[in-house]
């Protein structure tokens, strides 16, 4: 049978293990797949643009799994009491092509975005780095937070949003964390005013500049989330030539993140590079560092692994009948007519390699 995780399963996780410890493990099987950079297929998403947003495929696989996750982003959503981003993913086994975990991603995505972030900033921010500014205070602001906050030793945070709402929301659930300092900043020069890092996570799809050169200090490092898309843009394309720009797979970010506008030619490192020791991170303490964050599938890959991991082993999620099991593989009509129908096992549940 096939593992099912929904929402409530996955917030069942989060309850049992804890955000931060879901968020540190997640960043663990991310940078060791980035590691694994050779092993797997690699494609840009296969994207559906429409007036108002956005619908992706984002598939990957190595050797042994194969995963795909649809996600949407509509920043008008909200507006209806619906979410901007959506998210569902597959995992299965390349050699039967079984699916093995059928999940939620929309909370998913959220962690282990928040999981690369700060994976990425580890090799990329000054060691000595304690505050962040965080631009944009939406669904993925206090994931981001924490993750800074625990795996860098973020301090303080400077939170900023157009929208007064969101920022109140944002405050309030980080309360309980007491050894991290929320400063509410009355606008986005106010916040990255002598921060160490930078975090924008703005949702609408413009070309929209959240920072300017003047702002920019040096040693900075600024981790662009938001733009994510054609036509979707945070950053001042001069902020990107004064900067090292880290990307994750750079077919996809010249299509999609800030870089889109600058010459097809301009400069960039891949992460799996950094990560394997190829390239170096940051250079120098007065080096302006970018992560032009735009999302890639071996992310996906990597939280659906674990998700299928660490549900089996806390026994979270049900088996799904979602592929027929007859008594005679050839004989699908009968499965049709309710018969050649092998009595579902409940509690045989597939198992992802590890």
């Amino acid at each position: 049978m096939t593992r099912y995780i929904d929402v409530k399963d996955v917030s069942k996780l989060v309850s049992e293990v804890g955000m931060i410890e879901v968020i540190r493990a997640m960043a663990s099987y991310i940078e060791h797949d980035y590691q694994r950079w050779d092993a797997f297929e690699k494609t840009a998403r296969l994207a559906s643009h429409s007036t108002d947003g956005v619908i992706e495929l984002m598939p990957t696989s190595d050797e042994r799994l194969y995963s795909f996750k649809y996600v949407n982003g509509h920043p008008k959503n909200t507006k209806a009491d619906m979410l901007t981003v959506m998210a569902f993913g597959v995992l299965c086994d390349v050699d039967t092509g079984y699916p093995l975990l059928l999940s939620e991603m929309t909370l998913t995505t959220a962690i282990r975005t928040a999981a690369t972030s700060a994976l990425f900033a580890r090799y990329l921010a000054r060691r000595d780095s304690r505050s962040m500014a965080l631009i944009g205070n939406g669904a993925q602001s206090e994931f981001q937070a924490l993750a800074f906050h625990d795996m860098l030793g973020i301090e303080e945070i400077r939170v900023f949003d157009v929208d007064t709402d969101a920022t109140d929301k944002l405050i309030r659930n980080l309360a309980p964390f007491r050894t991290l300092r929320v400063v509410r900043a009355h606008s986005a020069a106010d916040a990255v005013r002598g921060a160490d890092i930078v975090t924008t996570v703005t949702a609408d799809k413009t070309n929209a500049t959240i920072l300017t050169p003047d702002m920019i200090e040096a040693g900075m490092h600024i981790n662009a989330v938001g733009g994510d898309c054609p036509g979707k843009t945070e950053l001042h394309a001069d902020i990107l030539r004064l900067a090292r720009v880290i990307v994750e797979y750079e077919p996809q970010t010249r299509i999609e993140g800030d870089i889109q506008q600058l010459p097809a030619d301009f400069p960039v490192i891949e992460f799996q590079k950094i990560v394997r020791g190829e390239e170096t991170g940051r250079e120098a303490d007065r080096q302006i560092t970018v992560f032009d964050s735009v999302g890639f599938a071996l992310e996906d890959f990597s939280a659906l692994r674990y998700l299928s991991a660490v549900s089996s082993e806390r026994n979270i999620g049900a088996g799904l009948e979602l592929i027929p099991a007859p008594l005679d593989p050839k004989d699908l009509y009968g499965v049709a007519m309710d018969r050649n129908v092998e009595a579902p096992t409940h509690h045989s549940v597939c198992r992802a390699p590890a």
